[in-house]
């Protein structure tokens, strides 16, 4: 129930009841509604123009963003280091390893394949910091697909060292009669005069001059593929295969030092100068097969030999004389 307001009437002396005006009531409320309307406005624009209060979970929040924000800066950076050291590496990979196995380098294409096509990263789209995500992943994709594939270029390169140190072993690299053993070079390849017929033939390797009893070394690694004398003209001989194409033959020995299958490997003692077959004096007859084929063996001495020292034998390994076998 409302309350009843009176007024004191000093003309009448006495109370009078205090009637309101419909109009004025309306007065006063429609300036309530604006002074409340004009106060919320003046706190809104309070509000959007001083910084925002942030609760303790919210500040937590953002340290953390802001440390995130951190790491991948800095990660980032890290993988600028790691960018530059794995170029270093494809460099040398291809420009050298690669090269000096003659093997065919690794194309820009092929080390960075596979990302292409489709969007891989969509999942994080859409938020505060979704390009510095998405640059750092897709760095780090591309680095683990480079590091892969230089893995795998090294992993062959590992696999090729190995057949070259192989092969290089494997290849006739020394003199099978050591210097202060030989008396003469008796004999190159080539054209020469046959001891027992006197007509020019052609000599299919060197003739070493030495003394009966002279160690006859294997000039590379392999294995012992025949070791008899059933063979026209040689006597007692030894031929070695050293694979990839390359045989060695050792003639007119005088007894072996080895037997057939035997693996040999480069400087071991197969036998001993000798004069057996078809032979005028104590001497070495050494040849040298490439895919079955005779070739020069003067072009095969670099092991032992030293710039002069080659130089005497090539000068008397050209000398058409007489040869011994």
């Amino acid at each position: 129930m409302s309350k009843v307001k009176y007024y004191y009437d000093s003309d009448t002396l006495s109370y009078k009841k205090i009637e309101h005006k419909s109009g004025r009531k309306f007065g006063i409320a429609l300036i309530g509604v604006a002074g409340a309307f004009l106060a919320g406005f003046i706190l809104l624009v309070i509000y959007i123009n001083i910084p925002q209060i942030e609760t303790p979970k919210e500040m937590a929040l953002k340290r953390e963003l802001q440390n995130m924000q951190l790491q991948y800066n800095i990660v980032n950076k890290k993988m600028d280091q790691i960018e530059n050291v794995l170029a270093n590496v494809e460099d040398r990979d291809n420009n050298i390893y690669r090269l000096y196995f003659e093997s065919n380098p690794i194309p820009e294409e092929q080390r960075k394949a596979g990302f292409g096509g489709i969007n891989r990263y969509k999942n994080l789209e859409g938020y505060e910091n979704s390009k510095l995500i998405t640059e750092t992943n897709r760095r780090m994709d591309i680095l683990s697909k480079q590091i892969v594939v230089q893995s795998k270029s090294l992993d062959e390169i590992a696999v090729l060292a190995e057949e070259k140190e192989k092969l290089l072993a494997a290849i006739p690299a020394i003199q099978p009669v050591k210097n202060e053993n030989l008396k003469r070079i008796a004999s190159g390849y080539g054209w020469r005069s046959d001891p027992f017929t006197k007509v020019k033939k052609f000599h299919y390797g060197m003739d070493f001059s030495a003394p009966r009893g002279t160690p006859v070394y294997a000039t590379g690694d392999g294995r012992v593929e025949r070791a008899d004398n059933r063979s026209t003209g040689y006597g007692n001989h030894i031929r070695i295969d050293h694979g990839y194409g390359y045989t060695s033959l050792y003639g007119h020995l005088f007894k072996y030092n080895v037997r057939q299958g035997q693996k040999v490997k480069r400087g071991d003692v197969i036998g001993f100068v000798g004069s057996t077959g078809r032979s005028e004096a104590p001497h070495l007859h050494y040849e040298i097969f490439m895919n079955e084929d005779r070739i020069n063996p003067i072009n095969f001495y670099y092991g032992n030999l030293s710039p002069e020292e080659f130089d005497q034998v090539l000068i008397k390994a050209q000398q058409e004389n007489q040869s011994l076998d």
